[in-house]
């Protein structure tokens, strides 16, 4: 005699849909990610937006998880971020992990002509010291550590004329970095900024810190811009007076309404915290019970 066997029916119901961490939506499982890490799951479409911006924005070479409250910390691995951005993407994204590499390698450096940018080799000296490198593209010699033109039997400068890397162009074009020059180092990093246009507040693409162009002091933690309303800088920011008094009542509207909407909004948080660690004690309680039979 055969038996018949049945599916119990709540194995019958739909596929489970999965919440997304990033828009909170809810999709069937064959639209999500998980990542290999940290097993966080999201969204296809929001987790190739988080990682097409941090690419585009180029700086990120190690793309963390989007969950600030990840406890894993992982990554997002460079086999899903191939599975999710489109080809020329991908091509920026190596291209800026290269330049990364070089970056922290100590035996090669980017030669510093704006008209060249080849990778040279540097030769590995115990314990390090300034070497001349030779451009193998351009023919350059410069200082490994200043990177201006070499100079034998002198030390390095802080400021130094960058119309010595461009060559063709018009020195007198460039200014020592103490005035007004169109093309300074950030005082940060030391990489190359050029300034063509706009205010002088000027915030650094390769390192984000935020200095005044004419004197580079930090403005990190100016977020009024005080800065401009006294010293040698008084009124040089490159905007005009009310424009700059719009700005501050902007950054000053906006931490105002944040505690303003915390100062109300407390009570209420109060007020639910009971009902909150009940549903969810209602709800742990509901997991434990058997399955039906």
């Amino acid at each position: 005699m055969s038996t018949v066997n049945y599916m119990p029916t709540w194995d019958l119901a739909a596929d489970p849909m999965v919440s997304c961490k990033l828009c909170l939506g809810e999709y069937p499982q064959d639209q999500m990610t998980t990542l290999t890490q940290c097993h966080c799951v999201f969204c296809k479409l929001c987790l190739k937006r988080y990682v097409e911006l941090l690419i585009n924005e180029g700086q990120e070479t190690t793309i963390s998880c989007p969950d600030s409250s990840c406890l894993r910390r992982g990554h997002i691995q460079e086999n899903e971020i191939e599975c999710l951005v489109a080809a020329d993407i991908m091509q920026k994204y190596r291209k800026l992990q290269f330049e990364k590499e070089v970056l922290l390698d100590p035996c090669r450096t980017w030669c510093p002509s704006s008209s060249c940018q080849a990778v040279c080799q540097l030769q590995k000296l115990e314990p390090p010291n300034t070497q001349i490198v030779h451009c193998n593209s351009c023919s350059l010699d410069f200082c490994s550590a200043c990177k201006a033109s070499w100079h034998p039997g002198q030390g390095c400068q802080e400021s130094v004329s960058i119309a010595s890397f461009l060559h063709g162009e018009n020195s007198s074009y460039f200014k020592n970095e103490d005035d007004d020059a169109p093309i300074k180092r950030c005082p940060k990093c030391k990489v190359y900024i050029e300034r063509d246009e706009g205010c002088a507040q000027m915030i650094c693409k390769n390192c984000k810190h935020a200095f005044c162009w004419h004197c580079l002091e930090s403005l990190d933690d100016d977020f009024l811009l005080v800065h401009y309303d006294k010293g040698p800088c008084r009124n040089k920011l490159g905007h005009s007076r009310a424009s700059v008094i719009w700005h501050r009542t902007q950054v000053v509207g906006i931490f105002a309404g944040f505690g303003l909407l915390l100062l109300v909004a407390s009570p209420f948080l109060l007020l639910l915290t009971p009902f909150v660690l009940c549903c969810k004690h209602k709800c742990n309680k509901g997991d434990d019970d058997p399955l039906p039979t």
